[in-house]
């Protein structure tokens, strides 16, 4: 296959799409983040800068503070690395494998026949153009970026953040443009057993299925009300993509 680049070199600021673009050639979806994880270790082995790996592929990057600015308090810069790699039926990238094949249309940036990881992607291309100007004046800088945050947030709940010193995080992940949020934040996952008795039984099976519906992000399309149609075991999927049916199977003596 042949890698576009440079779709997105005349956006500005450049130093962040052009990172934006790099990290769109590299598979990064949930479960498959060693190799993304592996080119933060590069960049920041490049760079000079201070950095932490672990076992869940989280990375730490950290920049000591400008001159004249060593006593100014430690800012956090977080995000995550994992997007939903979903495609639309047909398409023929292996998103495990391929690049994504970017596309600006107006003032949007999309991505072929893909999902396009923007959720988080655009903080992983921040954090790595401010770690990479070396004429911006900052205090120290502590870029924490996670894994598996799509699938429930495997990758902080296993984070060290030892090496950190700062106590102001900035959390490049959210919903609405323009808008920032002051709080804290925390989460927490809750596992419930319902005992079940099973029996064989006779009789016609049916087959129900769902589909057009408007789909959308589970955390925000709830209070408008937007129908989707997603089986119990898989994600909810991206509102482009929420197209396919899916069986329901009843067992009606």
């Amino acid at each position: 296959m042949v890698i576009k680049m440079g779709v997105l070199s005349s956006l500005e600021p450049n130093g962040v799409f052009k990172y934006f673009e790099e990290l769109c050639q590299i598979p990064h979806g949930s479960g498959n983040c060693k190799q993304i994880s592996d080119y933060l270790v590069q960049f920041a082995k490049n760079h000079n800068l201070e950095w932490q790996q672990d076992e869940m592929f989280n990375v730490i990057m950290i920049k000591e503070a400008s001159v004249g600015y060593e006593d100014v308090e430690p800012v956090i810069l977080q995000g995550h690395m994992d997007m939903v790699a979903v495609k639309e039926p047909g398409c023929d990238i292996d998103l495990e494998k391929d690049p994504l094949r970017l596309r600006v249309e107006g003032d949007y940036i999309s991505a072929d026949g893909t999902t396009l990881g923007g959720d988080d992607g655009i903080a992983v291309a921040y954090a790595l153009a401010i770690l990479a100007d070396d004429s911006m004046k900052h205090p120290r800088l502590e870029v924490i970026i996670t894994t598996e945050e799509e699938v429930g947030m495997e990758g902080a709940t296993a984070l060290n953040p030892s090496i950190c010193k700062g106590r102001k995080l900035l959390n490049i992940d959210s919903e609405e443009e323009g808008i920032l949020l002051t709080s804290c934040a925390g989460g927490c996952r809750a596992h419930t057993e319902v005992p079940v008795e099973r029996e064989d039984a006779s009789g016609v099976l049916y087959e129900i299925r769902f589909a057009g519906m408007l789909g959308g992000h589970s955390g925000t399309c709830p209070p408008n009300f937007k129908l989707t149609a997603f089986p119990s075991h898989e994600r909810a999927r991206p509102s482009s993509l929420e197209q396919e049916t899916f069986p329901v199977c009843l067992y009606l003596n």
